[in-house]
């Protein structure tokens, strides 16, 4: 796990040098073990890299690192986690190593079966940059599933490249543009979703596509931008070609396959981990690991003293079921409201997936004890765990049983009852109702209903549950959202198809842009690797081809994952309504982050800046204030935008006067 950087066609030689170390500096926290640079300057070329050494904690382990033929050179971000696998092959061919990293198991599969086929061979996450010195060509890889992220763009006739935006800051003479499709976009979805970014001058490299750049005649030209693994075919395969077998021989053959996913990614020369919030996935992931483990497997969690939040609990008593070597620390508000002022240095982009801070608590806390966490990410996305799911069903039973007039009135009704007084309702009728079936925000939850129901297009309704602002172009001034995959993405028909639809559009843009960036960001600031099992691709196909009965039934979702786990963990520790990983943000915008949000959301300061309307903006934040409404997600968009707009302005101050923010150097 590590940072890369790198640029093709630097024209000024003076510069090169210079320019990579402040461009490999700024992932600094992504790597502290060691850098490395490779420079061709026959063609301005720059290769950059930051170690987080996990496997091969030796010199031989350090990038850039060069193939045996010299003719492939690679600076390298992630695992390949069959790696032991191919060397053997490797081995066989004749191929000697000098050491035992998957980055010279890379280089090897290069040389043996150019990267094209090597990369369908890899299992593992990884960003790669391949300078192919043969061709002239510098190849840029992202993984099937997105797990490790890559920015590029082409900046003063340059082509640049980094794991994460900051570095591209650093860049000489490049005056960044924020782009107002990718801010309303970003309002919509808590993101910025691939391949956009925030800047107009840079695009991330979308999951699962690999990208060519030639020298040229000294000038980089885009030679080619493929996709080598397709997840809307590859799901169309997989429905197309079921799994034939009963439910016990999904829940068989799917144990193994996690049973492998997980004993690969528990290989490691630093110590090794896991996050356990209590839920089914990290539960899953954390028996697993223990059933493989010669020791007490050491597991973290965080818990609020706000019942609401708090699912650390939980966590406890499966870890003393399990035998783990468990590890809680009790967060304070003060504790959490500490990290806000860090966030736009952590995720580079405006991101505002607010479990951002308890994810970083976490990572914090591990990271005092191990270097690599496994994490159970991607149960949802594969096997139907998300709310909307069951959201999508109920209302389309609804809205296909009453009469389009009636359910008009029904919406007007609902809509026309502040959300306050429904709240005050709902406390009333929970006094008879078991805590399972008890909601936070009724008032809102039923707003949202209401404006759902007149909704007559599935991928509408899906749409609008999967927004924050529903019409960002009213609150971004100049903003034209543009198309997304939800527009691209062929919608089947039938239900059961449509909730499969629903998952994929899940699992190529919610995933890689929100949950795999909240994780990434996270976890690489303070060092840590974190290891997804769940998010083994092979898992992921496996799921696509099962019956939508095998993962989703009337009490909810996950059903062939809960068979697994029930084996290892009594069902009463789990069964329970589904909770986020988030943070008592509603109240806290009332009380001590107050003070901080009303500077930010300042009329003024809002009009000067001139990205977003201020009335809607300000007709919310009273709202809030109030009590009348809750809406802290989308006033949460607007204040880490609001504070990304102001790292910026220090991270250009520190690019234009020699030093970086956090008090480090950068070289000159």
């Amino acid at each position: 796990m590590c940072g890369i950087a790198g640029f093709l066609g630097l024209s000024c030689p003076a510069q090169r040098v210079s320019v990579l170390h402040r461009m490999t500096y700024a992932l600094m926290h992504r790597g502290p073990d060691g850098e490395g640079y490779y420079f061709d300057h026959e063609v301005g070329l720059g290769l950059g890299h930051r170690r987080l050494a996990i496997v091969d904690l030796s010199d031989c382990g350090k990038q850039p690192m060069a193939s045996a033929s010299k003719r492939y050179v690679v600076a390298f971000n992630g695992e390949i986690y069959n790696f032991q696998e191919l060397r053997t092959a490797l081995r066989e061919k004749g191929h000697v190593f000098r050491g035992h990293s998957d980055t010279e198991v890379a280089l090897a599969a290069f040389e043996e079966w150019g990267i094209a086929r090597s990369i369908d061979k890899f299992v593992g996450m990884f960003a790669f940059a391949i300078w192919d010195r043969q061709e002239r060509e510098l190849v840029l890889v992202r993984d099937r599933i997105g797990k490790k992220p890559l920015y590029y763009g082409f900046l003063n006739g340059a082509f640049v490249f980094a794991s994460q935006l900051r570095p591209l800051v650093c860049y000489p003479g490049w005056e960044p543009t924020i782009d107002r499709a990718a801010l309303a976009a970003y309002m919509r979805h808590n993101y910025v979703p691939s391949p956009l970014s925030i800047y107009e001058q840079v695009k991330k490299l979308p999951p699962g596509h690999v990208l060519r750049i030639g020298a040229g005649t000294g000038v980089p030209v885009q030679v080619e931008l493929a996709c080598y693994w397709n997840a809307a075919e590859i799901q169309l395969q997989a429905i197309e070609s079921p799994f034939a077998g009963s439910l016990d021989d999904a829940v068989e053959e799917l144990e193994h396959l996690l049973e492998n996913a997980t004993s690969v990614r528990m290989i490691a020369d630093v110590p090794l981990g896991a996050f356990l919030s209590g839920g089914v996935d990290s539960s899953l992931i954390v028996s697993l690991m223990q059933a493989q483990a010669s020791s007490p497997v050491r597991t973290f969690t965080i818990g609020f003293d706000n019942s609401n939040y708090n699912e650390a609990v939980y966590a406890k008593e499966i870890a003393k079921h399990l035998g783990t070597a468990h590890t809680e620390l009790y967060i304070s508000p003060d504790d959490a409201l500490s990290v806000i002022p860090e966030l736009p240095q952590i995720y580079d982009e405006p991101f505002s997936d607010s479990s951002q801070v308890p994810t970083y608590l976490v990572s914090t806390l591990a990271r005092q004890h191990v270097t690599v966490a496994l994490s159970g990410d991607g149960g949802d996305e594969g096997f139907c765990g998300y709310n909307r799911y069951l959201w999508w069903r109920k209302i389309r039973h609804i809205s296909s049983r009453v009469p389009y007039p009636l359910l008009q009135v029904m919406s007007r009704g609902l809509l026309g009852v502040p959300a306050a007084q429904l709240d005050r309702m709902a406390r009333v009728i929970y006094r008879l109702l078991p805590r399972s079936l008890r909601f936070s925000a009724a008032g809102d939850r039923l707003h949202k209903l209401a404006g759902m129901l007149t909704i007559r297009e599935p991928q509408n309704l899906y749409r609008h549950l999967v927004s924050h602002w529903t019409c960002p172009e009213d609150v971004v001034l100049g903003g034209k959202e543009p198309n997304s995959l939800l527009d691209i993405v062929p919608v089947p028909e039938g239900e059961d198809r449509f909730v499969d639809w629903m998952m994929l559009l899940d699992a190529i843009t919610y995933l890689p842009d929100d949950i795999l960036v909240k994780v990434d960001r996270a976890t690489m600031a303070v060092g840590l690797e974190a290891r997804s099992p769940l998010l083994d691709h092979r898992v992921l196909e496996f799921a696509w081809s099962l019956p939508l009965s095998f993962k989703l039934n009337e009490a909810g979702g996950k059903v062939v994952l809960k068979k697994i786990l029930y084996k290892r963990v009594p069902r009463e520790l789990l069964e329970r309504a589904k909770t986020g990983f988030g943070v008592p943000l509603d109240s806290w915008l009332r009380g001590p982050l107050r003070e901080w949000a009303e500077s930010l959301l300042f009329p003024a300061r809002l009009r000067e800046e001139g990205y977003f309307a201020v009335e809607p903006i300000r007709s919310r934040w009273e709202e809030h204030l109030s009590g009348a409404r809750q809406w802290q997600y989308h006033l949460w968009d607007v204040l880490m935008f609001q504070c990304w707009l102001d790292a910026q302005r220090t991270w250009r101050t520190a690019r234009n006067e020699g030093y970086h923010i956090n008090s480090m150097t950068i070289p000159s």
